[in-house]
């Protein structure tokens, strides 16, 4: 006979619990409730679920998965897909009062606490990668280079990548791998004909880089991601774990139905 408590929960319900958490945003006294248990063994039951998550990656094909920025872009320029990136942001506690690194967390962008991720995409939208959260004040261009995008891009097959204009630059490193809105050539007075091609071009890239944003909509709907009111130093496994169920998700509704 083994020594040591017994868990009072199987795989199943652990797993369970932790599906219901990400995906509804419930408390660990409510689902203590739930499944009958001490508060304590839900919190056991989601760390040790959560991580595992995290290690499945994210599904490009059934029993495919891709777990790092390198083999998605391998995966990419493997088929000569699309890929589409963009960051995005979740909002978290302040830090407490006195902390040297309080301000790191604010946003430029939305004024706001809060950590940002990168999203990459395939053209249909399908998550493909979702990066270790930074806080909030990083640049996404910034994160994009620390991640290793550029060195992966420059030096990796030929390919497309399409991304907004906070990524502007990135083409230049990469070779025009990253496709970025056109600039504006004009600061002042511009021709009539140009401010018409310029919008059209503009445009035209939007349409195709807005498959990122419903994917990054598909990930907001996790209750956990809408805002963030536990640990930040969890978040990071939260973002790659909902990642990695939406990709599953999505391959399965993509993946044609055996005939019987």
């Amino acid at each position: 006979m083994g020594t040591g408590a017994k868990h009072r929960l199987v795989f199943v319900d652990r797993l369970l619990a932790t599906l219901v958490h990400l995906r509804h945003g419930v408390t660990h006294d409510v689902l203590a409730c739930w499944f009958h248990v001490d508060r304590s063994t839900i919190t056991r039951a989601i760390g040790e679920v959560r991580p595992l998550l995290v290690e499945r990656g994210c599904t490009v094909s059934p029993g495919v998965r891709l777990g790092t920025l390198t083999e998605v872009v391998d995966h990419l320029g493997a088929g000569g897909k699309t890929g589409i990136i963009d960051g995005t942001e979740i909002r978290v506690r302040r830090p407490a009062a006195g902390r040297k690194d309080r301000d790191k967390f604010i946003s430029g962008k939305s004024k706001q606490n809060a950590v940002k991720t990168m999203v990459l995409t395939d053209a249909d939208g399908r998550m493909l990668f979702c990066s270790p959260t930074r806080p909030g004040s990083c640049a996404d261009i910034t994160h994009a280079r620390q991640l290793g995008l550029v060195k992966l891009l420059a030096n990796g097959p030929a390919m497309e990548i399409l991304a907004d204009a906070g990524y502007q630059g990135l083409g230049a490193q990469t070779g025009g791998r990253v496709v970025t809105p056109p600039h504006r050539k004009f600061r002042k007075n511009a021709p009539d004909w140009y401010e018409e091609m310029h919008e059209r071009q503009r445009k035209a890239h939007s349409s195709r880089r807005i498959r990122v944003e419903h994917g990054i909509t598909h990930l907001k709907n996790w209750r956990a991601l809408t805002r963030h009111l536990g640990r930040r130093e969890h978040i990071s496994d939260i973002v790659q774990a909902v990642a990695g169920l939406l990709s599953h998700q999505q391959t399965a509704d993509l993946t044609p139905a055996r005939q019987m």
